[in-house]
């Protein structure tokens, strides 16, 4: 066994943010590895906790408290239920530490800010696979983030509906 990585998965419970973590639990994570989900809320969101942890973000928040439906409602998160299954796996049958950490802003700053500040070694993130003009007008989150990361980032397209 090597050394333990770090990586990120950046998770906004679309179906390609869901693929994303799906493709890392089955090809990348290894036992002992530490599996970060990252989240980011709009800036506008209004959450009790959002107060507390807007600059830096949220602590690191270990599976068992991130499986409590409470906390998802302090986050203002989705409460989801294949996400927390696919996570329970890995940890159980890889030997991963599974945690999450919120941030608030544009997620494509926030997941460059979580690269530097979890200094991960990977980030795996989800593609939504917009067209080349809707990547103009709405600008491409993963674009950004494999232009910008200091990091290797993996992005998992999703399957064509």
């Amino acid at each position: 066994m090597g050394k333990a990585r770090t990586f990120g998965i950046g998770m906004d419970y679309s179906p390609t943010s869901k693929a994303a973590l799906r493709w890392a639990a089955e090809n990348l994570i290894d036992e002992g590895d530490r599996v970060i989900l990252i989240q980011a809320q709009p800036p506008k969101a209004d959450h009790t906790r959002k107060q507390l942890f807007e600059e830096n973000g949220s602590p690191l928040v270990p599976l068992e408290e991130f499986r409590e439906i409470n906390y998802s409602k302090q986050y203002g998160l989705t409460h989801d239920p294949e996400v927390l299954d696919i996570l329970d796996t890995v940890s159980k049958t890889k030997g991963a530490k599974v945690v999450a950490k919120v941030y608030w802003g544009d997620p494509r700053e926030k997941l460059i800010d979580a690269v530097d500040d979890l200094k991960l070694d990977s980030l795996v993130i989800g593609s939504r696979g917009l067209g080349a003009i809707k990547r103009v007008l709405l600008g491409s989150v993963s674009y950004y983030v494999v232009t910008n990361a200091s990091c290797p980032v993996t992005v998992v397209k999703g399957s064509k509906p």
